[in-house]
């Protein structure tokens, strides 16, 4: 099968620190060139791909805009592209397949994030061919889902041969935080949370570019952050994950808002750390309660399962990354969305 991968231009692939979609998709080409297909990625500067490679658009920010640009770059590569494959993975911006909708060429176009349903319905008026919605989670498939649109849901992946299984870690191992550093990601709830267990909380992530979240790192974040009990050592590669996910007891996800599927979640259990998180989102979906982790809902509540985390099986937590969120396991799922008859 010959497979056109697409992505906004703004951040590399794969990233080197942040960036969850950026990452799935190298991975999944991976797997791809592995079974013997054919991997177009059309991404941004400094991107990489175990195939082919097409390179648009310039470095941009983390919170960037599509401009007309970029549109008309994308546009004049899919329309020559298009010829030359079978499928047509979007992963970027919805408007990006506008121009094909009536193409015959199959399209797959895969949703991390909160949907508008209003562009689903306007897009559904034009009766487009041959095109699949994906998303990383059932919450965001339900904030999406029309009558008239086909969605399948696949989770976000990881290179599970990439991490290392670590079965056992003393019983008040260090907890982790591994993320962007924005509010909605939690990280002050995740302090909290270590404040009130006792335990340790080393951080990971890049502080966010954007100004109101650099005011909160630096007037919320930095004086909890004493290098003793509250550490932050900055963004981490995958190299470094092993060690920092391996030997922490429990991952930290107490998000304040809708989070799709985050990727630390099958890093966490590849290295089989299990995962405390708030119920927001496509969290939940992620964690087998009293298996994997917990569900909580406020800081008193994850401060009290922070005691209950030794009683885990991490070996359970390394099964559930091999069976549910492999990057050779996703691979396969999305094929199977690519030879869907619809």
């Amino acid at each position: 099968m010959r497979i056109l991968l697409v992505m906004d231009p703004f951040i590399p692939v794969p990233p080197e620190h942040y960036g969850g979609i950026e990452r799935v998709i190298y991975d999944i080409a991976c797997q791809y060139v592995k079974m013997g297909h054919q991997v177009t990625i059309v991404a941004g500067p400094n991107s990489k791909s175990p195939d082919r490679l097409i390179i648009y658009g310039e470095n941009g920010s983390l919170s960037p805009s599509i401009n007309f640009k970029i549109l008309t770059d994308v546009f004049f590569i899919l329309q020559k592209e298009i010829r030359q494959h079978d499928v047509v993975h979007n992963f970027g911006r919805l408007l990006f397949l506008l121009p094909f909708l009536k193409n015959s060429i199959r399209k797959v176009q895969t949703y991390m994030r909160y949907v508008d349903q209003k562009n689903i319905e306007w897009l559904d008026k034009l009766r487009p061919v041959n095109l699949t919605y994906t998303a990383v989670s059932d919450a965001v498939v339900n904030t999406g889902k029309t009558r008239r649109s086909n969605w399948v849901t696949i989770y976000n992946c990881a290179p599970i041969a990439q991490f290392r299984f670590k079965k056992d870690v003393p019983a008040d191992s260090y907890l982790a935080f591994l993320g962007r550093i924005e509010r909605c990601k939690g990280l002050h709830s995740a302090i909290k949370v270590a404040l009130l267990s006792k335990r340790k909380l080393i951080i990971a992530g890049n502080i966010s570019d954007l100004e109101h979240e650099k005011t909160y790192f630096e007037q919320e974040i930095k004086p909890l952050i004493d290098g003793d009990q509250i550490t932050y050592i900055g963004p981490v590669d995958n190299v470094q994950k092993n060690e920092f996910l391996g030997n922490a007891s429990a991952l930290l996800t107490p998000v304040e808002w809708f989070e799709p599927f985050p990727i630390i979640i099958p890093e966490a259990y590849a290295c089989g750390t299990p995962v405390l998180g708030f119920n927001n989102g496509g969290i939940a979906e992620g964690i087998d309660e009293a298996i994997t982790g917990f569900i909580s809902t406020n800081v008193n509540e994850m401060a009290e399962q922070v005691k209950k985390v030794s009683r885990l099986d991490r070996h359970a937590c390394r099964l559930k990354a091999e069976i549910s969120y492999s990057d050779i396991n996703i691979a396969n799922d999305y094929l199977h969305v690519y030879e869907l008859d619809i």
